[in-house]
């Protein structure tokens, strides 16, 4: 893993909360984030509010999702999918896409990385994402991914792409 830890101070991981409703409300109405990340465009704040219910309230054995807050403020989460055997496949999406390429992606996976590390003794990690998701995919190559295929289709921003997979051992 490169270490990007230095520029990493402001990045914490903490579980998501009820109370966080108000800011994924917000993340719901950027078009550019819900079409980055597979969100539907235009969710009633009815139905945002109960799959927010299901996000902090279901656990789930092999799934982890914790909220980033970057100063005190949640600006995104990571996941952990797929866990078994020492393994998981990450996830990161930033909320505000006004906060998009200014290197939060990257600390918030490493400080994952980390606590799956620790916590979970996880020592390989999957990633994948659209070929089109160029952010993405500098932002895993950063942290020390390497390309090992590719596999699938799937719709980023509006447009079908192939799917780009990635993986990494600590």
């Amino acid at each position: 893993m490169k270490d990007d830890r230095k520029a990493s101070t402001c990045i914490t991981l903490r579980p998501l909360a009820i109370e966080d409703y108000e800011t994924v409300l917000k993340w719901s109405k950027d078009d550019a984030f819900c079409s980055a990340n597979g969100w539907e465009l235009n969710r009633s704040p009815e139905e945002l509010d109960r799959w927010w219910g299901m996000c902090v309230e279901n656990v789930v054995e092999d799934f982890l999702r914790m909220g980033i807050e970057c100063d005190g403020k949640l600006i995104g989460y990571a996941d952990l999918a797929g866990i078994q055997d020492g393994c998981a496949e990450l996830g990161i999406a930033i909320g505000d896409s006004e906060m998009w390429g200014k290197g939060l992606g990257s600390r918030a996976a490493l400080a994952m990385m980390d606590f799956a590390a620790e916590k979970l003794s996880i020592t390989g990690f999957t990633a994948e994402t659209n070929e089109a998701n160029v952010r993405s995919r500098k932002m895993l190559e950063k942290i020390g991914f390497e390309e090992v295929g590719s596999d699938g289709r799937e719709e980023y921003m509006g447009m079908d792409g192939l799917l780009i997979q990635y993986k990494l051992e600590v």
